[in-house]
């Protein structure tokens, strides 16, 4: 998707101390093995802080930084991939009671790790479908608060042996996202589906009664095993595995294509958190792009923060110096459906806080 006049006026985030993965692997939590072979370094760590409140504090820097008051908010996403609080409640409540008020049009986004582009496409389409891109009255430009908040440390979470090449980080990432010209621009958003390979992220497990409710614990590892052993049963393994190589690159190639640019274009690459053989067979080396385009050797550091991975890897490029005017960074990434995405930023003037 296209995303013309669409820009980024504000970045925050949320990011607690880390664990090492040496004082993992001594507390006997993570396999001494998978250390080496995977070369992780930790995980962000944020205790008892409510995933909403880490939303809140990241919102918080993001409006600040902007320089925009969050009560000219028109639209509030709240993406999560694990509990935020209690059964029956909503946490993009949350935020509007504390930050933006009631006249916002406040959702929740279910995308697991990928929650975080849709928001990007759903904001900037309702963005661009406001009478001349502002607010009834034409007063100021319209305005989207997109957040992404979550705190693996409970119970029913293993954050060390979440799934095959990765472990859980906390964290939350907000974007103010705007029609009004600011110093990144979102050029195109896009998302794909290859939904053969559902059962990647089931497995077994029954759908009803849900796994939560039972106190059944996520383990993405025991699934993806599952899946397999299954797929070789059936022989449909292969082939969805082969479509999501197809399509990844299918879907890069639409959204460069809209953004109009090319992979020669590209300064670099924000994919998952994951390991860096993942990283770089599956999208590095997958794209033709070498290593140091990624952002793998930050990302190793934190562990795989839900929906924040990559919003949180372009604040720390461009606090770190890292993407500079006239650059562009090409953000991907995959969650379960399985579903994959895809975004394009140019970065126009300096970010504010940064110079």
């Amino acid at each position: 998707m296209r995303t013309p006049e669409v820009f980024i006026k504000g970045l925050g985030v949320f990011l607690p101390g880390t664990v090492t993965v040496e004082d993992a692997v001594a507390q006997g939590r993570y396999p001494e093995f998978e250390a080496e072979l995977h070369e992780l370094a930790g995980a962000a760590v944020a205790g008892e802080v409510p995933a909403p409140e880490m939303a809140l504090r990241a919102a918080q820097e993001a409006y600040k930084r902007a320089g925009h008051r969050p009560e000219d908010t028109d639209l509030l996403l709240y993406a999560d991939s694990w509990h935020q609080g209690p059964d029956g409640w909503q946490p993009q409540y949350y935020l509007q009671r504390q930050l933006v008020g009631n006249d916002v049009l406040a959702v929740e986004v279910r995308q697991g790790c990928n929650g975080m582009f849709a928001a990007l496409q759903l904001g900037a389409g309702y963005l661009r479908g406001r009478p001349d891109g502002a607010d009834a009255s034409g007063a100021r430009p319209s305005t989207a608060l997109l957040v992404a908040a979550d705190n693996f440390g409970t119970p029913m979470m293993d954050r060390w042996r979440m799934g095959p090449g990765y472990v859980a980080g906390d964290a939350a990432g907000a974007v103010v996202l705007t029609t009004e010209p600011s110093f990144a621009q979102l050029l195109s958003v896009g998302s794909a589906a290859v939904s053969e390979a559902e059962q990647m992220h089931r497995g077994t497990e029954p759908l009803f009664p849900p796994g939560p409710t039972v106190g059944r614990p996520l383990d993405f590892r025991a699934r993806n095993a599952e899946y397999k052993q299954a797929a070789l049963a059936d022989g449909t393994g292969t082939g969805a595995l082969v479509r999501v190589h197809g399509m990844t690159l299918e879907l890069v190639q639409r959204t460069l294509d809209e953004a109009g640019l090319t992979l020669d274009d590209v300064t670099r690459v924000a994919y998952m958190n994951y390991s860096r053989e993942i990283v770089e067979q599956r999208c590095m080396a997958a794209l033709g792009l070498p290593m140091e385009k990624s952002t793998w050797d930050f990302g190793r550091t934190v562990g795989h923060l839900g929906a924040s991975d990559q919003i949180i890897s372009l604040d720390h490029l461009l606090t770190a110096g890292e993407l500079r005017p006239g650059d562009h960074l090409l953000m991907l990434g995959v969650g379960p459906g399985v579903t994959l995405s895809s975004a394009v930023v140019r970065i126009l003037h300096p970010a504010p806080w940064c110079s």
